[in-house]
């Protein structure tokens, strides 16, 4: 199956250049968004435009879902008119969302009892690498099923990691988002202490970024908030989301986050100073001297 029909459900800041690599690579798309307006650029370029969830399953050998949290990804599924419930038998379902292992382990369930397949398939990238098909999927489930929607995948992504059963990919993306979050959060601290010195900010943050702590972490959000840009590239209140989720899940295995759950009380101050909806890096706008 070269390009099977394709349903993809969310369409925020990482769905909408998901759903356009697909459209692009020649797919046919039906898309669906609470929000209708997020369709209508996606119409224009090919796409049909479902009102519901089981409408753009319905014929679709594949189902994809990137949205916000656990309870968007349970609405989009279930009840009578989520996607499962107009799902073919044999489809493939593939959750591309950050979420918790529980929970997507339960969504598979649900899909084999439909007499369909599931696959997590979080992804690592912004919306820019969304947009350009440069993502990272970190997936877990049956083998064959991941070879059927590698096609979209390659379409969408420069790399397919197979991490074995469901919810692996689940478990790595809250890793990752977990090191991610930390090292924004201390990032953003580091720039507001610099910034209540006399050291040169610009001076300072090219040093950093060039040494041994200078990741693409460090050099990409230190520039937003130096600049500052906090147009959305990941939203704020999402990672803040994740590092919930990560330490609910580390909690699970004997481990605590310690690390995490500082860097959640940052987020947390910074959500309450009204930046949620911002990029992740106005997580340093709290931290500053007014």
């Amino acid at each position: 199956m070269s390009t099977p029909r394709i349903a993809f459900l969310g369409l925020g800041l990482m769905g909408g250049g998901m759903a356009r690599r697909l459209l692009g690579a020649g797919f046919a798309v039906t898309v669906f968004n609470r929000n209708p307006a997020r369709a209508e650029p996606l119409a224009a370029a090919g796409a049909r435009v479902a009102g519901s969830p089981r409408e753009a399953a319905a014929g679709a050998e594949v189902v994809f879902s990137m949205v916000a949290d656990d309870a968007a990804s349970r609405a989009i599924w279930l009840g009578p008119d989520g996607a499962i419930a107009g799902a073919a038998r044999g489809a493939v379902l593939v959750e591309c969302s950050t979420l918790t292992v529980a929970w997507v382990q339960e969504l598979a369930k649900a899909a084999v009892a439909a007499g369909a397949e599931c696959v997590d398939a979080p992804v690592t990238g912004t919306k820019n690498q969304a947009a350009v098909g440069e993502l990272n999927f970190l997936t877990g489930g049956n083998a064959a099923a991941l070879e059927t929607i590698r096609p979209a995948l390659n379409a969408m992504g420069r790399s397919v990691t197979h991490l074995g059963p469901t919810g692996s990919g689940a478990l790595l993306k809250l890793i990752n988002n977990f090191l991610v979050g930390v090292h924004v959060a201390a990032t953003a601290e580091a720039v507001a202490w610099i910034e209540r010195t006399e050291l040169d900010r610009a001076q300072a943050i090219a040093f950093l970024s060039d040494s041994a702590v200078g990741s693409p972490v460090t050099k990409t959000v230190a520039a937003r908030m130096c600049a500052p840009d906090f147009t959305p590239n990941f939203f704020l209140r999402l990672m803040a989301k994740d590092l919930g989720y990560a330490s609910g899940e580390a909690a699970k295995a004997g481990q605590q986050l310690t690390s995490a759950a500082m860097a959640w009380d940052v987020f947390q101050r910074a959500i309450a100073a009204g930046h949620g909806d911002k990029d992740m890096s106005a997580v340093v706008e709290p931290l500053r001297r007014r």
